[in-house]
């Protein structure tokens, strides 16, 4: 991969933005594309690298997109004849491009690290840390009386934590015993945490509801916050309480996932189904974001996967327009 590239997705990766990593891995002459060829694809569909030609770039997009909002690699395989490589675990999809050839292009979707942010210090916070941390979360403290060597675990261990500075999508957990909870919940409810958990007594966590209503917390944030954290299993050591509360973090974030229920749904909707059109010479969807060529007849937008298909599309537009290809949400 060229080190523009790698330098890309490492900018990327630090500011915990969705991305695609796109690698051309088999190739049949005359495909101008070669293995080894990579692009970077970013959530918000810029596109970076070279995987063959601009016949090609619509479809890598739009799969690229796809594989960001599903969390799934996903393996394309571009062909004269796409039925002929249906294969288990392949996506087959039509080549359109004039120089023909098959060209196979792996997809993997690089998502931010799961981010489990823990208010307090107690000894089921300390549990709650290292089981996190096992599990392939990046684990944050705040607390202003915890001692780093309490958290080996965790990435950071802050006094305070300013409200602009609240992880994108974090599971949080409040456990800070009745002191400065309040502030701490509100902190983080305006930014629709993943899962957002308190330790608290049903009467506590009734004061403290009623006090973050006169705060001007919205009814709705509030209504998603778990309180008393952690499923009802009968916990009563600080073991089995942060058991509790990770069983309920990974219950919601499966159930999250399989819903496609994320922190930010219409961006992900988007992603997941891009507002398409279709090539009224070759019939190919077209990512109409990003789009390179396209070309308007009569008012009507029209979209093409490649120059090629522009130049014979304005060389005999009477052939192809009012034909239903425009622009179209799938």
């Amino acid at each position: 991969m060229h080190p523009d590239l790698l330098a890309l997705a490492a900018s990327l990766s630090s500011r915990e933005e969705r991305f695609a990593l796109v690698t051309v891995v088999r190739r049949e002459p005359p495909s101008s594309a070669r293995v080894g060829d990579a692009a970077v694809v970013s959530e918000k569909g810029d596109y970076h690298g070279w995987v063959g030609g601009g016949c090609t770039r619509s479809t890598v997009l739009r799969e690229a997109l796809r594989a960001i909002a599903e969390g799934e690699p996903r393996l394309l395989s571009l062909s004269l004849e796409p039925a002929q490589g249906q294969r288990s675990g392949i996506v087959a999809l039509p080549m359109t491009c004039d120089s023909g050839g098959t060209v196979e292009i792996y997809i993997e979707p690089v998502l931010p690290v799961a981010r489990l942010l823990l208010f307090g210090s107690s000894p089921a916070v300390r549990v709650l840390a290292r089981i996190g941390h096992a599990m392939g979360y990046r684990v944050d403290v705040v607390d202003p009386d915890a001692d780093k060597a309490a958290f080996p675990e965790a990435m950071s261990v802050s006094r305070a934590i300013s409200r602009d500075a609240v992880p994108r999508g974090a599971h949080v957990l409040v456990a800070t015993m009745g002191e400065r909870d309040l502030e701490a919940i509100e902190a983080v409810a305006a930014h629709a945490p993943a899962y957002l958990g308190v330790i608290a007594s049903p009467k506590r966590f009734a004061q403290l509801r009623d006090a973050l209503l006169a705060r001007g917390v919205s009814r709705e944030a509030l209504a998603g916050i778990a309180a008393p954290a952690g499923l009802d299993i009968g916990a009563r050591t600080p073991e089995e309480i942060a058991v509790s509360i990770m069983a309920q973090i990974v219950e919601r974030r499966r159930a999250a996932t399989k819903a496609q229920d994320v922190q930010d749904a219409p961006t992900v909707e988007l992603l997941a189904e891009p507002r398409e059109a279709i090539d009224p010479v070759c019939g190919m969807s077209v990512t109409i974001a990003g789009a390179s060529h396209t070309a308007e007849v009569r008012g009507v937008q029209y979209y093409f996967c490649c120059a090629g298909c522009r130049t014979k599309f304005l060389a005999d537009s009477a052939r192809y327009v009012g034909s239903g290809t425009q622009a179209r949400r799938p």
